[in-house]
C-alpha cells in the first residue's frame, strides 16, 4: 500500500505540473498578455506602450521562464529603473532598500500574484470563495449521496418491478434536468409572488454571512437533484448485477433474510461503481456550481472563477485552476485507496 501511495503521488505531481503549464501557457497568449496590460494601463494604448509595458512586468520572457518563475523555482524577474532602483516580482517598488529581497516567490513560496480585479492577494481570495463553497458542496453531499444510494438500492433489489420502473424515471428525468432549468423553476414557484408560495428566498447571497434554511434551500436542492439521478441509476446497476450473483444465491439457500443479504452480502460489493462516482462529484460540485452560483448569486469558487475569466484577470484565474487540479488528483487517489477497501480482491498492481 505504502509503495502504491507514493507511485500515485509521483503521477499525481507530474500530472499536476502539465496541467497547470497547459493553463499557464494559454493565459498568457498574447492577445490576453495584450488586453491585461490596457486594463491595468490605459486602453487607449499604443501597440509600443503595450510592448513597454509588458516587458517592464516581465511578460515578453519565455513561457517556460515565467512559469517556473510562477511556480517559485527559478528566481524573479527584476528590472532597473532610470534612478538605480531595482524592483521585479518579488521586489515591491516600495519595498524597503534595507531589506535584502527575496530571489524566490511564487507558488511554493505562498506567494500566488495579486488579483487585478479585486485588488487582494490571490491565496486571500481562493481560500474564502472556497470556504463556502465548501459549506454549499456539504450540504449537497448529505442530501444528494443517502438519496441517490437509498433510490439506487431500492430500485436494484427488485429489478424489473413497478417500484424499480418508477424510481429508475425520477432519477433519468432529475439527470436529464439541467440546473438552470429546475433553479428557474424553483425560484419561481416556491421564491416568487407569481406562485404565492414564499417558502425561500430566491437569492443565497445572505447564505455567505449566516446559512439559514430560507436562503441555502433551494441552491442545495437544485445542484444535488441533478446528481442524485445519475448516482442513483449507476447504484441501481451495479445492485441488480450483485443480487445475481452466485453467492447472493447461495445465501438465499441457506435460508438467509432478505434483509441480510441486501445488507451484509450485496451492499458492499454493489457501492464499488457508485463509490467512483460519489468521489467524482467533488471535482464537478467544485467547478460544476458556476451555474447556481451565479443564478443565485452566491459569490463561491464557482463564481470566482467566472470573475476571474471574464476580466482577464490571469493570477486569480491560475490560483484557482491550481485547486481544481488538487482537488481532481486527490479524489482520484482516494478513489483508488477506497477500491481496496470496498474489495480485497482487487490487487494493486
Amino acid at each position: 500500500m505504502g509503495m502504491f501511495i507514493l507511485r500515485r503521488l509521483g503521477v499525481m505531481i507530474l500530472t499536476a505540473l502539465c496541467l497547470t503549464f497547459i493553463v499557464f501557457f494559454l493565459t498568457n497568449l498574447q492577445p490576453n498578455l495584450e488586453k491585461l496590460a490596457k486594463n491595468q494601463g490605459n486602453q487607449r494604448m499604443t501597440d509600443e506602450q503595450v510592448m513597454s509595458w509588458l516587458g517592464n512586468h516581465g511578460y515578453l520572457q519565455s513561457v517556460p521562464v515565467k512559469y517556473g518563475q510562477w511556480l517559485g523555482i527559478l528566481p524573479g524577474f527584476t528590472r532597473t529603473l532610470d534612478s538605480g532602483k531595482v524592483t521585479g516580482r518579488c521586489i515591491a517598488e516600495d519595498a524597503d532598500p534595507t531589506v535584502k529581497p527575496r530571489r524566490f516567490c511564487g507558488v511554493l513560496q505562498g506567494d500566488w500574484g495579486l488579483s487585478t480585479v479585486f485588488k487582494e492577494p490571490v491565496w486571500d481570495i481562493v481560500i474564502k470563495r472556497l470556504g463556502l463553497t465548501g459549506w454549499l458542496m456539504l450540504a449537497v453531499m448529505c442530501v444528494m449521496v443517502p438519496s441517490a444510494l437509498i433510490l439506487g438500492v431500492m430500485a436494484g433489489m427488485r429489478e424489473g418491478s413497478r417500484l424499480d420502473r418508477a424510481l429508475s424515471t425520477i432519477s433519468i428525468t432529475s439527470t436529464a434536468t439541467p440546473e438552470y432549468v429546475s433553479g428557474v423553476i424553483f425560484i419561481a414557484i416556491f421564491a416568487s409572488s407569481a406562485v404565492g408560495l414564499k417558502w425561500f428566498k430566491g437569492t443565497a447571497t445572505s447564505a455567505m454571512d449566516d446559512i439559514t434554511f430560507a436562503n441555502f434551500t433551494l441552491p442545495v436542492v437544485t445542484i444535488a437533484l441533478y446528481g442524485i439521478g445519475y448516482i442513483a441509476r449507476m447504484t441501481r446497476a451495479s445492485m441488480a448485477e450483485v443480487m445475481t450473483a452466485q453467492y447472493i444465491r447461495t445465501a438465499r439457500l441457506k435460508g438467509v433474510t432478505f434483509g441480510n443479504i441486501v445488507l451484509k452480502h450485496a451492499l458492499r460489493n454493489a457501492l464499488i461503481a457508485p463509490f467512483t462516482v460519489i468521489m467524482l462529484q467533488f471535482p464537478w460540485l467544485l467547478n460544476g456550481v458556476v451555474i447556481t452560483e451565479t443564478l443565485f448569486n452566491y459569490k463561491g469558487f464557482g463564481w470566482t472563477l467566472v470573475q476571474a475569466a471574464g476580466n482577464n484577470d490571469i493570477e486569480l484565474l491560475l490560483g484557482v485552476s491550481v485547486v481544481s487540479v488538487f482537488v481532481v488528483l486527490v479524489t482520484q487517489l482516494i478513489s483508488d485507496i477506497g477500491y481496496v477497501y470496498l474489495n480485497p480482491r482487487i490487487r494493486i498492481a
